[in-house]
């Protein structure tokens, strides 16, 4: 090979730039361009939705998977209009439909719906028509693979769901989907977990794909302690009958926490966390607070009863976590996440955060509750492997 043929200079690179990045490089947004990756487009699409119940504009999402392999999302907030104007934020439903990494403000100056999820998802469909409904007024656009086409304000369709709300239609675009049917066991599944982690939020979910249409509805008064009661259906009886839980703000991470535990009498622990409703898989700073905040609670606890000695080390996560059921969510303003995948909660003040609420909450409960407190620790001291080596993450 030649110097001249091996030359790589700054001619060679290609800038892609806006709308033409996405459909260029979809798996740097979708993850891939499969089943999945269309599937992650719809819960984009859900998760705007989601966004506005968690800032309290909306509280019921429908989702129906259509016949003709189109996907429609709708919700019962007020109607956003296209233009920007002074409704929450500012921002209207046109630039988030069509430019990225812009975000509306709500209720506290909290982010209530990123531009991003909606613009992925136009530019990846073949065909997206957006309709907000306003009193007495209906709005709608449509789009071809991210490009307006139609403008049409009109009253309202009697045929539409009564009252305010937006609905975000939208097929996948052949060119960049080779499969794209997505399980509705799949989607009913995530569908589910929102509604855990988004106490007071109605999602049904109808799949009109096939002759005998399905249709599910999830709702969970009881948020992540219902959560946890559904963890625990098909393992060992728990030690206690009450799933442990509470909810709480704190400005000095500047979100919100909600926390849910209980003990089974076997079985290894199983925990899982999310980051503004978002799985993170691989942890981060608000499960690390978790084991903080349970050690500290129990420990004291037991050297308060002289369960320990002043020579016994201290619990550890290993034995404290031996038939643990705990789910732990947080809702922040500005996330920070570890690596590309984002699947790592980052913030550091997050720990101190969870931690001493967990603590707190913990620590009352376990003097209100003696004989449930006594089962946990005999069965932690007793039944529950050693982990003097110290606490594990």
């Amino acid at each position: 090979m030649s110097p001249e043929s091996s030359k790589y200079d700054a001619s060679q690179i290609v800038v892609l730039t806006g709308l033409e990045a996405i459909r260029k490089r979809p798996g740097m947004y979708i993850g891939s361009t499969d089943e999945r990756g269309w599937r992650n487009v719809v819960f984009e699409v859900v998760d705007r939705s989601v966004e506005l119940v968690a800032a309290g504009y909306a509280s019921r999402i429908e989702v129906t998977l259509l016949a003709d392999g189109g996907v429609r999302v709708v919700d019962d907030a007020q109607g956003i209009a296209f233009e920007d104007g002074d409704d929450a934020g500012g921002l209207g439903l046109g630039r988030l439909l069509t430019q990225l990494w812009t975000e509306r403000r709500g209720p506290q100056d909290r982010a209530v719906a990123h531009s991003v999820g909606l613009v992925v998802a136009n530019v990846l469909s073949s065909r997206l028509v957006a309709e907000v409904r306003n009193e007495d007024v209906r709005e709608v656009r449509e789009y071809c693979c991210g490009v307006p086409l139609t403008s049409a304000t009109a009253p309202v369709d009697t045929a539409l769901p009564a009252g305010s709300g937006t609905t975000i239609t939208f097929w996948p675009d052949p060119d960049i989907f080779k499969i794209a049917d997505p399980s509705f066991e799949t989607i009913a599944e995530r569908l589910r977990e929102l509604t855990f982690l988004n106490r007071g939020l109605e999602i049904s979910v109808a799949d009109e794909r096939s002759a005998e249409r399905r249709s599910l509805r999830f709702y969970a008064p009881g948020g992540l302690r219902d959560m946890v009661a559904s963890l625990d259906e098909q393992v060992a009886p728990f030690l206690h009958p009450e799933v442990i839980g509470f909810e709480r703000a704190d400005a000095r991470m500047a979100g919100t926490m909600e926390v849910a535990f209980r003990w089974r009498a076997s079985g290894a622990k199983q925990i899982q966390s999310f980051a503004n409703s978002a799985s993170t898989p691989y942890a981060g700073t608000h499960v690390v607070a978790l084991h903080d905040g349970l050690k500290i609670a129990l420990n004291a606890y037991a050297r308060d009863e002289r369960l320990l000695t002043a020579d016994d080390p201290d619990l550890g996560a290993g034995r404290i976590g031996t038939g643990l059921t705990a789910v732990v969510s947080v809702k922040l303003e500005s996330p920070r996440f570890e690596g590309c995948t984002r699947g790592m909660l980052g913030n550091g003040e997050v720990r101190d955060c969870v931690r001493d609420a967990v603590a707190e909450h913990l620590e009352k409960w376990l003097v209100q509750h003696p004989r449930e407190a006594a089962a946990i620790l005999d069965h932690i001291l007793r039944k529950a492997p050693r982990d003097d080596l110290g606490p594990a993450a």
